[in-house]
């Protein structure tokens, strides 16, 4: 059967997310010093903390991150002495500043050109349980449509996020297939409704899930031959 849609996961899949998540927390820390004087220092330990009692108050906030950022530093702020509304706007911008600089991101160096060839022979999508943004990070041409947590208020591996994706995409599950670098939130949930998966395994782990994906690659660069196999 001909591949209707290819769907990415982003972190971990089209970039490393690790170090784009610490260069926006010191920016944010850095912000945050110079605009909001009584909070202190923000520790990571103190970040897990005040996480740790959102989630509690709003477990529906555990995956969808962006809502999850902003109420603890509201909370952070709220602790700290400001009054709710002067605490609020601080939460918005400091927020916004941490976003601008997740999407620093430094993309694989096979991204680039694969995707421009992959675009140009089918309809591309991006799933991702975090907030990077496809058009600032300079992948928006490439893809038709982005969907994350925060828009569908669920997450990987739910079926929902997949089941959404083929909507949008008016295609079959056979049609379909997911590449990340998740067994968990991609492999095993996009097999849940029926699409094809392939494993995004840089380092070269062992298989360890319940139901192996249809392949894996350990470079992205291998993925329009692989696909090429797929719609034979």
């Amino acid at each position: 059967m001909s591949i209707g849609l290819i769907t990415f996961d982003l972190d971990d899949t089209l970039w490393s997310v690790q170090p784009v998540i610490v260069a926006a927390d010191n920016t944010l820390r850095a912000w945050l010093g110079s605009n909001a004087t009584r909070l202190g220092s923000l520790t990571s330990e103190r970040l897990q903390q005040l996480r740790a009692e959102v989630v509690e108050q709003q477990p529906e906030l555990d995956r969808r991150v962006s809502e999850l950022r902003y109420q603890v530093l509201l909370r952070a702020l709220l602790q700290s002495g400001y009054a709710e509304r002067e605490a609020q706007d601080i939460a918005e911008q400091a927020f916004q500043v941490f976003l601008a600089a997740r999407q620093n991101v430094e993309l694989f160096t096979d991204v680039l050109p694969t995707l421009a060839l992959l675009h140009s022979r089918y309809m591309l999508g991006a799933l991702s349980n975090g907030n990077a943004d496809i058009r600032r990070v300079g992948l928006g041409e490439y893809f038709t449509f982005a969907l994350n947590a925060d828009m569908l208020g669920v997450a990987k591996p739910e079926p929902q996020v997949f089941l959404a994706a083929l909507a949008r995409a008016q295609v079959l599950p056979a049609q379909s297939i997911h590449i990340g670098d998740h067994p968990h939130d991609d492999i095993f949930g996009a097999q849940q409704v029926g699409m094809r998966t392939i494993w995004f395994n840089p380092e070269g782990h062992a298989w360890t899930g319940a139901r192996e994906p249809d392949a894996q690659i350990s470079q992205i660069s291998q993925l329009p031959d692989l696909l090429k196999r797929f719609a034979e």
